[in-house]
């Protein structure tokens, strides 16, 4: 069975290249000394094709932070 949902099957999480956990702790440090915070949008995992449909249509305002802790 063939599906289009991009949720189903494979997976792949992917970064930016930022750099690697020194240059990650480095910068996380950085932000700290200075204030520097994300305005960010929690979603639930329950809510993720909502969250999508909203990218879909360009209706996202903050970064989604998805809440997956009730997948385990």
């Amino acid at each position: 069975m063939e599906t289009t949902d991009p949720l189903i099957g494979r997976k792949k999480l992917s970064s930016a290249g930022s750099g690697g956990r020194p240059e990650t702790a480095a910068m996380l440090k950085f932000c700290a000394r200075h204030d520097v915070t994300a305005d960010i949008e929690f979603v639930h995992s329950a809510r993720v094709n909502e969250a999508l449909d909203r990218l879909e249509r360009n209706d996202v305002r903050y970064r989604f932070v998805l809440d997956m802790s009730d997948l385990s």
